[in-house]
């Protein structure tokens, strides 16, 4: 049973907002250290004529959405994939907002669990997650994600492993 996800910590002053074209616009300028540099997005104008993505307006309009602090300043964005009778999360932290060890992470996580829940509570609730990447493990299972799955996917730069990882209640 899907359970309400809570935050150990205080609430995060972030909010969950229409992905508009600045925000888009500024996605693609977020640059991550290696080895985590598979996450940045090409130029916007790359995605714009490629239509791929939150390019797309109608992809941005039914899956895409981003957060925003009390200042409405991008920190993140979250994907709901379309699947049938799961919410499939795709997320992103802002490359200076990540690894600090304060727990930012697992709360951005949270929050984007509470939004899927609002959305669709009786779904189950899933991401995937590169092997390789125990930062980011590690951060969703303090959200309450357990492994649950490991295979082979398709990946920009070539096959890759992934795991599959079920929301399964708050800790």
């Amino acid at each position: 049973m899907i359970q309400q996800a809570h935050a150990s910590k205080p609430s995060l002053p972030w909010h969950i907002v229409p992905l508009t074209d600045a925000y888009c616009e500024e996605l693609c300028t977020w640059q991550y250290s290696a080895p985590y540099e598979i996450y940045n997005w090409p130029s916007w104008d790359t995605m714009q004529q490629e239509q791929s993505e939150f390019a797309d307006l109608q992809i941005r309009a039914e899956q895409y959405r981003g957060v925003v602090d009390e200042r409405a300043q991008l920190v993140g964005f979250v994907q709901f994939f379309p699947i049938t009778g799961v919410t499939r999360l795709g997320l992103g932290l802002r490359p200076d907002l990540c690894g600090r060890g304060n727990g930012l992470g697992t709360r951005f996580v949270q929050l984007l669990i509470k939004e899927a829940l609002n959305k669709a509570p009786h779904q189950e609730i899933d991401l995937e997650v590169l092997v390789w990447n125990e930062r980011a493990i590690q951060t969703y299972e303090r959200a309450g994600f357990s492994l649950t799955d490991t295979y082979d996917k398709w990946t920009p730069s070539g096959i890759s492993a992934f795991h599959c990882m079920v929301y399964n209640g708050a800790r």
